[in-house]
């Protein structure tokens, strides 16, 4: 088989990330290094680019992409408030605890109540985490 200049351009590109068999091996025995996911950039479903064909639709994909990012900073928000209850639970201060949940509880209704989490989910969340600061004190 021929390697045109292109092929060996595009073999050497990704030799770079995966090793390829030489010899008797077979390509069964593919190594993929790690750096090949590293490499690669975070791509949103709403970075600009979109396919939207109409004035409506292109204002609806802004308004996603706005909301998107608000949404991504509350969940972030609550999954941060709920971390600090869990290690304090972990490290076994109950006050630091109680005080975390306090400050964690109206962060995870919040949530709910902006459509970040399921009320359901929230309303279990807070229940478990208030369930295991209670543990700490018996």
């Amino acid at each position: 088989m021929r390697l045109t200049a292109d092929s060996r351009a595009l073999t050497a590109h990704f030799r770079a990330f995966i090793s390829l068999p030489t010899g008797g091996e077979s390509f069964a025995a593919l190594s993929f290094s790690p750096m090949a996911t590293a490499a690669a950039p975070k791509r949103t479903p709403h970075d600009g680019q979109t396919m939207a064909n109409t004035s409506s639709a292109r204002k609806a994909a802004r308004v996603i992409a706005r909301r998107t990012e608000i949404n991504t900073a509350r969940r972030s928000r609550m999954r941060s408030s709920v971390r600090k209850v869990e290690e304090a639970i972990a490290s076994g201060d109950k006050t630091a605890a109680l005080a975390a949940l306090n400050a964690a509880e109206p962060e995870i209704m919040r949530a709910a109540q902006k459509g970040i989490v399921h009320r359901n989910a929230a309303n279990r969340k807070v229940s478990r985490l208030a369930h295991s600061v209670a543990k700490l004190g018996k």
